[in-house]
């Protein structure tokens, strides 16, 4: 059989066909040949065009990856896998939608004009320059190709091109924006009349009867929810820490590597310090040749050097360590000998010559002092090393096991319990949402499977499983009575002091002085944001319409208070003609109006196209 195959590789036949493959493969590439035989499915198809079924996995991994980059602790378990790929594919339509505009338009970048566009890409920079590496590997990164990231620029930018044509194309009249600003910038004089709920607590009683129907009413909001009572595994990095013995040679070992991390240097300088300029060689030189002669470095310093703090002391800069200076001051000065001066040596600051006055080194703690620390740092150390794989161990042995009890004593664990867990949670660790979502799956609520390893915090996981399942119960009315009473004295409170200030507002637009009331509060010319009144006074106030020739009146009702508000004055706000405020919000209407008129020509577009989803 394979003598009959080696024959007929070497006949016309097979010449043939792999001449055919040569000449598809030079023009279209690998993906016409197997995409000849398989094609690449899709997910969906706008107006004839396929969005492929790699390009949508890409973009769900990367929407996956944003979502969980904006979470304050990232949980994958958290994410909505299902909302995510809808997103995902509603917006790759969109976007198909919109380039497809584009071409029609004829926007198209040629090939130097997408180099152009990365090269200026600060995140393809090092040093200000485009570095091929850092672009390669940066859009690797993203999950793409170079081709496929010039493809998406090229269409992104053209539909930006259109996006930004219709947004800057946006208009407000004048009028309008002085209009609205004139509003904002208004002012309001009023009166407010405060009423407390003492002025209504004898009008105000709650019978049994009440509570009864109250409880009867609304017997779904007192029920005790549904919940779990749970056994879990706690793996920490801590816990680990904890539990590793380090003995006396691996301490020893560590304390001599330590050694020459904690002997250090000091080094005390003296410098002088002039500008970096034509004349800078010739100035450098004449204090070399005064100090070769015989004269202080001091005295030097104070008479040349710029660093006018340290020339007060003779130039000195007192006791450094390495990683404090320049780089090439460190350098020349960690080069001296005790007395001895450097040759020139030029910085950012400027040209310096260096003294080195004096130099220190700190004593190294014995072991005996450093034993608890560099035990400590030793343990941290290796459980940061074992953790991972501890955590890859529990997380196959839970998944396999039908209980907690196996992998705990497999790994030296404990199993814990934790009681009274409800779907919005409990206790640490239960206070996760992830571990709470899982705890309350189907796979672990009903078929009685372990959780998965979830993390919980910075090197904490926890695998659980539900040992006992408590369905919602219907709590007592003995048990809510005081509650009720409560909910209901406040809410016929409220009734009361609503009923109470609208009396009080008729009486006064009948033109009559309500009885028992206390002194009026006044407020001249207060604005939108004034912090006199109460929010809510505040929002009432400006919602009420302009008086014309009698006072406009309203109310504000809390469950503690009322207060009737009476409107006395509207002042409209200063414009002032094309100054700074006026511009900005005409500009900002006119983006808004802009974005709108955008989203409208999208959905246009939309609303046009034929998408089929197989």
């Amino acid at each position: 059989m394979l003598q009959d195959i080696r024959n007929n590789a070497q006949g016309t036949i097979a010449k043939v066909i792999i001449g055919l493959l040569i000449v598809s493969l030079s023009i279209w590439g690998m993906d016409a040949i197997v995409g000849g035989f398989s094609g690449e499915p899709e997910v969906a198809t706008v107006n004839g065009e396929d969005i492929t079924e790699r390009e949508f996995f890409r973009v769900v991994q990367m929407e996956s990856q944003r979502r969980l980059s904006r979470m304050e602790n990232p949980d994958p378990s958290m994410l909505d896998e299902d909302q995510i790929r809808t997103d995902v594919l509603d917006s790759l339509i969109q976007e198909q939608v919109l380039i497809q505009d584009a071409n029609a338009q004829g926007l198209e970048l040629d090939d130097a004009d997408i180099d152009a566009l990365i090269t200026q890409m600060p995140q393809f920079q090092v040093d200000g320059q485009f570095n091929r590496d850092r672009f390669v590997s940066t859009v690797r990164n993203m999950g793409m190709g170079v081709g496929e990231f010039r493809e998406a620029m090229r269409k992104q930018y053209v539909v930006n091109q259109i996006r930004a044509g219709i947004v800057q194309s946006g208009l407000v009249a004048d009028e309008n924006a002085g209009q609205l600003l004139q509003i904002q910038n208004q002012t309001r004089s009023f009166r407010v009349l405060n009423i407390p709920a003492s002025a209504v607590a004898d009008t105000v009683s709650v019978t049994e009867a009440d509570i009864e129907a109250f409880y009867g009413e609304n017997s779904a909001a007192f029920q005790k929810p549904e919940r779990v009572d749970a056994a879990y595994i706690t793996l920490s990095q801590g816990a680990l820490a904890e539990s590793i013995e380090i003995d006396d040679a691996e301490l020893q070992a560590y304390y001599e590597q330590r050694s020459a991390d904690l002997a250090s240097e000091e080094r005390r300088a003296a410098h002088i310090l002039i500008e970096e300029g034509s004349d800078a060689d010739e100035t450098m030189a004449t204090i070399q040749e005064r100090l070769a002669a015989g004269e202080s470095f001091a005295d030097l310093a104070r008479e040349y050097s710029i660093d006018t703090v340290s020339a007060e002391e003779g130039g000195d800069l007192g006791y450094a360590g390495r990683g404090i200076y320049a780089e090439a001051f460190e350098e020349a000065l960690f080069a001296l000998e005790e007395g001895e001066v450097s040759e020139p040596v030029r910085t950012s600051f400027g040209v310096h010559l260096i003294r080195l006055e004096d130099v220190r080194e700190s004593e190294v703690p014995s072991l005996a002092e450093m034993e608890e620390q560099l035990r400590r740092e030793l343990a941290r150390e290796q459980a940061r090393e074992r953790f991972a794989e501890v955590r890859a161990e529990l997380a196959d042995s839970a998944y396999a096991a039908d209980d907690l009890a196996g992998p705990a004593e497999e790994l030296g664990l404990e199993v814990r319990e934790a009681t009274g867990i409800t779907r919005q949670g409990g206790q640490a660790p239960f206070d996760h949402a992830g571990l709470v979502r899982q705890l309350f799956s189907e796979d672990v609520l009903e078929a009685g499977y372990n959780t998965e390893l979830i993390d919980v915090g910075d090197n904490v996981s926890v695998v659980a499983r539900v040992r006992e399942y408590h369905e919602a119960e219907q709590l007592p009315l003995d048990a809510v009575r005081d509650q009720i009473r409560a909910t209901l004295e406040q809410r016929k409170t409220r009734e009361a002091l609503d009923e109470r200030a609208d009396k009080i507002i008729a009486d006064l637009e009948a033109g009559e002085t309500p009885e028992g009331i206390d002194e009026w509060s006044s407020y001249e010319g207060l604005a939108r944001n004034a912090s006199d009144v109460g929010p809510a006074i505040l929002q009432q106030v400006f919602s009420l319409p302009r008086p014309a020739d009698n006072t406009r009146f309203g109310k504000a009702v809390t469950a503690n208070s009322a207060a009737v508000i009476a409107l006395d004055e509207v002042t409209d706000g200063q414009v002032a003609e094309e100054g700074t405020e006026l511009n900005q919000l005409r500009e900002f209407l006119a983006s808004l109006e802009g974005q709108r008129e955008y989203a409208a020509y999208q959905q246009f577009l939309r609303n046009r196209a034929e998408v089929e989803r197989p």
